[in-house]
């Protein structure tokens, strides 16, 4: 943490009655930075240090806390809180002018892998105290939009034109209640945020930035990969993983079972021919079984079809049990005594990956851990709307990455904060200030 020297001027205590001050304590108490600092000051040499290091730094930090999307908007709150400037460390100096903070976060862009190192030490930081963190993840790509507006021909960058990014494209379909089909196309210009988060705290544990065209499905690999490579005990942990159809990849499904034991939990596109409703499960002749993984017996006697229940995966079988449902809901059947299903049936996954998953499709459990995969839209909701990425400034993917870095460091530290001081249900807590408990007239 980059703690500025305190002068007599003012004390923590007179900060954390403040308010609205004590997110940004959270931050900069908690924020593994000292590596950055001492880099930083040691590139700066012996040069002049009209403006500090550390106190920059900090600024940087409140600007992400307090949603500035310029550097300008940053400097004319500095400008007129003073309370502000004397957190960050600004003691009798002036707001750093313009071009201050421009070669300052020209030396951030050098040092990228330094704030890489802050955001996994976090995370392994939290993952100590929450012996559960990352049982359940979750992931998706978030759409964020370069200041340019357009693609520019001339590729020789000037620190002003965006000549990285590109057009992007996601697509989403849906059936309305009366049974029409609905599309819609959102088209962008700029880069992907890839996010695994856990969906359980909606805390993040992996990132990356490309550019706008770049495959979900492609980065999903890489991101899973990362992950085991700096956090294996949180892939170790992990039982689930969560996503849309965007994720839809036989390989990548197969990849999370078989070598990390991970259960997918992936929705499902119809890959199907538009004739095709069923298939016959091989080895018995009235059972059938449709694209999301729904198993249907038919009466040989009266043809009339029901969907057979689940009973569980068998981990040691790699197979899915289903359920006579005669039995189970006390139903008439009039071919029980020749249906090769009335016992129930065990389903191999290896029959079709997509379908059948260790967590059966069609069953309860599957909606309920599907249902948390909104934890990483909610935060991809903060993002925008407490971390100032709806409305930016940022040009260039370099930029975009050290800006989601700090980002994703600010929301870890303030919730590692949260945590390490006995306020962990505030730990999700981006904009609103700690209601702290008055004191007792007897205490």
């Amino acid at each position: 943490m980059s703690i500025i020297p305190q002068q007599t001027l003012f004390v923590w205590d007179e900060i954390e009655s403040l308010g609205d001050l004590e997110r940004l304590r959270l931050v900069i108490e908690y924020m593994p930075d000292e590596e950055l600092m001492q880099t930083l000051e040691k590139q700066r040499g012996k040069g002049r240090d009209d403006y500090p290091i550390r106190a920059m730094w900090n600024s940087i930090l409140a600007g992400v806390v307090y949603q500035h999307p310029s550097i300008e908007s940053l400097r004319r709150e500095l400008s007129r809180n003073g309370q502000l400037r004397l957190m960050c460390g600004f003691y009798e100096k002036p707001v750093p002018p313009a071009w201050v903070y421009t070669r300052f976060l020209q030396k951030l862009f050098v040092n990228e892998e330094i704030i890489e190192k802050m955001f996994n030490q976090l995370v392994r930081e939290i993952s100590k105290i929450l012996p559960d963190y990352g049982k359940d993840l979750a992931i998706d790509s978030k759409a964020i939009e370069s200041l340019a507006k357009h693609e520019n021909k001339n590729k020789e960058p000037d620190g002003r034109r965006d000549t990285e990014a590109d057009w992007g494209k996601k697509e989403y379909r849906g059936q309305r209640q009366d049974g029409t089909m609905w599309e819609k196309i959102v088209k962008w210009f700029g880069y992907k945020l890839h996010l695994i988060v856990d969906s359980n705290y909606e805390l993040p544990v992996a990132y990356s930035v490309t550019t706008a065209s770049q495959s979900d499905v492609k980065q999903a690999y890489k991101l899973i990969e990362k992950l085991n490579k700096d956090h294996r005990e949180i892939i170790q942990r992990c039982e689930t993983l969560q996503a849309d159809k965007a994720y839809d990849d036989t390989k990548l499904i197969t990849e999370l079972w078989d070598t990390y034991k991970i259960k997918p939990v992936i929705d499902i596109r119809n890959m199907w021919k538009d004739s095709e409703e069923t298939r016959q499960l091989e080895g018995k002749e009235n059972v059938v079984y449709n694209y999301k993984g729904e198993v249907y017996c038919y009466c040989l006697k009266t043809g009339k079809k029901r969907q057979m229940p689940s009973g569980g995966f068998e981990r040691d079988r790699d197979t899915i049990r289903k359920l006579c449902p005669a039995k189970q809901y006390g139903i008439e059947c009039k071919c029980m005594d020749k249906c090769k299903a009335k016992s129930g049936i065990r389903i191999p996954i290896k029959i079709d990956r997509r379908i059948f998953t260790p967590i059966d499709r069609s069953s309860y459990k599957w909606e309920k851990f599907y249902k948390k995969r909104t934890a990483v839209e909610r935060v991809n909701s903060r993002l925008d709307e407490s971390f100032g990425f709806e409305k930016h400034y940022i040009r260039g993917k370099k930029k975009m990455e050290i800006r989601c870095g700090i980002a994703l460091c600010v929301m870890l530290a303030m919730a590692l904060g949260r945590i390490k001081e006995k306020q962990a249900e505030e730990m999700r807590s981006l904009i609103k200030p700690v209601q702290r408990k008055e004191k007792s007239a007897a205490a």
